[in-house]
C-alpha cells in the first residue's frame, strides 16, 4: 500500500492523521476514565463518582442529533481546529478550578463542555479523514488512526496518572497535583490546535453541504437520507448486532483477570494485569488494526468480510478456555489475550470500513456519526446488563454465553450488501 505517498490534497496523511487521532482520544479518555481516578484521590463517594461520570459518556451516545450541523456549517477543516482550541480551553478550565470549595460540580460543568466539544470534534474529524483521504487510503490509515488513538489512552491512564500521583506526594496537594497534570493536558492540545491549523490539506470537496434554503428542512433532511438508505435495517442489524458478544465480555474482562481462582478468576495481581492485558494485548490489538488496514487496501472490504468477522468473534473462545481452565502463568494468560485482542483488531476493522461505506455521499460528515451513535447503543445496552448476568451465571456459562451471542452477527454479516470493490486500491 503507497501509504507514503501525499494524499489528493497535497499533503502525505502521516503529517495529520496520527496526530489528529492521538488528539481526538484524550478527552474522551479524560472524562470517562481519567476523570474517575482524579475525584477518587479527591476523596469524592464512589457513588457521586459513578453516576456523574457516567453521565459525562452522554454527549458521545446522542451526537448524531446534531451531526448534521456539522454537515451544513462551515468546512469540516474549520470545525475540527476551532473544537480543538475548545477542548484545550476546557481543560485549562479543569485545572483552573479544581482548588475551589465547590471543585467538583464545577469542574464537572467544565468537562461538560469539553465532552461536547469532543462528541463534536469526533464528528468533524471522521468527516475530514473520509474528504481527506481517496479511499484506498481510507483503508489503509484505518489501522493507523487506531493505533495513535490507542496510544493516546495509553498515555493517559499510564504516564498522566503517574504524572499525577508523583505530584500528589512532592507537592503534599493532591489538588495541586491534579490542576498541574490538566495544564499538562491543556498544553498538549493548544500544540495540537496550532499544528492542525497549520499543517491539515484543504481538500475541495470540504464545504458545507448545499442548502435548499431552509435549514429545519435540510436538518431533518440529513436524517431521512440516512433512514431513506436501501437496506436501512440491515444496516441497522450489522451494526447493532456486530459487537453484541463483546459489549458484553469486554465489561468483565478485567474483574474475570482480577477476580481470585475460588471466585472464578485468574487472580492477576493489578501489575500484571496492566502488562498481561494493558500492554501486550494493546500491542497484539494494535497490530491487528494495521494489518486489518493493509489487508482491506488490498483486497476490497467484500472479500475480507467474512475473515474479518470470524477474526473478530472466534477469538472470544479464548475466555473460555481460560475460564475453563484458570492457568496461573503469566505468560500463558498473556498469549492467549493477545490472541484474541489481535483478532479483534483486525476485525473490527471491517465494521469502521463498512460505516465509512454507508455513510458516502453528500451527508457522509452526519451520516457516520449516526453509524457510530448506533455502534455506541450497541455497546452500552448489552453492557449494562451483562455485570448481573455474569453474577447469575458465572465466568464459565458467562463466556459461553457471549460466543453465542455473536451468531446474530453472522447471520447479518451474509445479509447484509457490499460493493466489490470498495475499499480496495
Amino acid at each position: 500500500m503507497q501509504t507514503s505517498q501525499a494524499n489528493h490534497t497535497g499533503r502525505s496523511p502521516w503529517a495529520w492523521v496520527p496526530s489528529l487521532y492521538f488528539a481526538q482520544a484524550i478527552p474522551y479518555v479524560v472524562a470517562n476514565s481519567l476523570s474517575v481516578v482524579m475525584y477518587k484521590d479527591m476523596g469524592v463517594s464512589n457513588t457521586d463518582i459513578a453516576f456523574y461520570t457516567s453521565l459525562l459518556y452522554l454527549p458521545w451516545v446522542i451526537k448524531p442529533l446534531w451531526s448534521p450541523i456539522v454537515d451544513m456549517v462551515g468546512t469540516k477543516r474549520r470545525w475540527t481546529v476551532l473544537l480543538q482550541l475548545a477542548m484545550a480551553a476546557a481543560l485549562l478550565g479543569v485545572g483552573l478550578v479544581l482548588h475551589l470549595p465547590a471543585f467538583f460540580m464545577v469542574s464537572l460543568v467544565v468537562m461538560w463542555v469539553m465532552a461536547f466539544s469532543s462528541a463534536t470534534h469526533d464528528i468533524s474529524a471522521d468527516g475530514f479523514y473520509m474528504l481527506g483521504l481517496r479511499q484506498q487510503q481510507q483503508a489503509a490509515f484505518v489501522g493507523v488512526r487506531s493505533t495513535f488513538y490507542r496510544l493516546a489512552t495509553l498515555v493517559c491512564n499510564g504516564p498522566l496518572v503517574m504524572l499525577a500521583g508523583f505530584l500528589a506526594v512532592s507537592l503534599a496537594d493532591v489538588h495541586q497535583a491534579w490542576s498541574v497534570t490538566f495544564f499538562v493536558m491543556a498544553g498538549l492540545f493548544f500544540a495540537a490546535f496550532a499544528w492542525h491549523q497549520f499543517i491539515l490539506p484543504k481538500p475541495d470537496s470540504d464545504h458545507a453541504v448545499a442548502s435548499t434554503g431552509n435549514p429545519l428542512r435540510d436538518f431533518f433532511g440529513t436524517f431521512g437520507a440516512f433512514f431513506g438508505k436501501r437496506d436501512i435495517w440491515l444496516i441497522l442489524g450489522f451494526i447493532l448486532t456486530f459487537r453484541l458478544g463483546e459489549a458484553q465480555l469486554l465489561k468483565l474482562v478485567a474483574p474475570f483477570l482480577k477476580d481470585p481462582v475460588e471466585k472464578g478468576g485468574l487472580g492477576l495481581s493489578t501489575a500484571q494485569y496492566g502488562l498481561a492485558y494493558g500492554t501486550v494485548g494493546i500491542l497484539a490489538l494494535t497490530l491487528g488494526g494495521l494489518a486489518g488496514g493493509w489487508l482491506i487496501s488490498r483486497l476490497g472490504l467484500k472479500r475480507c468480510l467474512w475473515l474479518m468477522v470470524f477474526a473478530v468473534h472466534l477469538p472470544d473462545l479464548v475466555f473460555v478456555y481460560l475460564s475453563q481452565t484458570q492457568p496461573t502463568g503469566l505468560a500463558t494468560v498473556s498469549a492467549f489475550l493477545a490472541i484474541e485482542q489481535f483478532g479483534y483488531g483486525f476485525g473490527f476493522t471491517a465494521m469502521m470500513m463498512y460505516m465509512i461505506m454507508v455513510a458516502d455521499g453528500p451527508y457522509k460528515t452526519a451520516h457516520y456519526a449516526i453509524c457510530t451513535g448506533f455502534m455506541a447503543l450497541g455497546m452500552m445496552v448489552p453492557g449494562m446488563w451483562s455485570g448481573a448476568l455474569q453474577e447469575y451465571l458465572g465466568y464459565k456459562h458467562f463466556f459461553i454465553w457471549t460466543c453465542l451471542a455473536t451468531i446474530p452477527a453472522f447471520i447479518m454479516a451474509a445479509l447484509v450488501r457490499i460493493d466489490p470493490e470498495f475499499g480496495k486500491k
